[in-house]
């Protein structure tokens, strides 16, 4: 199995679609995803299997002012626990960092320790809660921020 990250283009879209369907409660349009390629602050990176040409994780982030703020992760439920999370987060924080961004920050739910503890690793920091935040069943969100040095 080879792993490939890019960038997000116009093919990748159904793929992102249906791993958002498949991983969140309330998942994003076809139509919000698509609007995403046209949004001048919007950047994602998919992870894509090779031999089989198919979407296997995404993330995407807002970037505005150098800030940028992660809007979603997710990896097909088939190929987790093998670190392409972790690489898709990588990826992400090294664009930012060749964008120029002084920070990442975030929302993630109070009970997702899996994914709390992901960004820890990577050196994001708890910095508050919001509570009742995710309509669907308003759990908190936990707060969490990384901050870029610039070289």
């Amino acid at each position: 199995m080879k792993i490939v990250y890019n960038l997000m283009n116009s093919s990748d879209i159904e793929g992102v679609f249906n791993i958002s369907k498949s991983c969140f409660s309330t998942p994003w349009s076809l139509d919000s995803i698509k609007s995403e390629l046209n949004n001048p602050l919007a950047k994602y990176i998919v992870a894509v299997d090779k031999d089989l040409d198919l979407v296997v994780g995404f993330i995407g982030a807002w970037i505005v002012v150098g800030e940028a703020s992660i809007t979603n992760i997710a990896v097909d439920k088939n190929y987790r626990k093998i670190g392409i999370g972790n690489k898709l987060l990588e990826s992400l924080i090294n664009l930012c960092s060749d964008l120029n961004c002084t920070l990442i920050n975030l929302e993630v739910r109070e009970s997702n320790l899996t994914a709390q503890n992901l960004y820890k690793k990577h050196g994001f920091i708890i910095d508050g809660v919001r509570k009742g935040y995710y309509e669907d069943n308003k759990e908190n969100a936990i707060l969490m921020t990384k901050t870029l040095t610039m070289l």
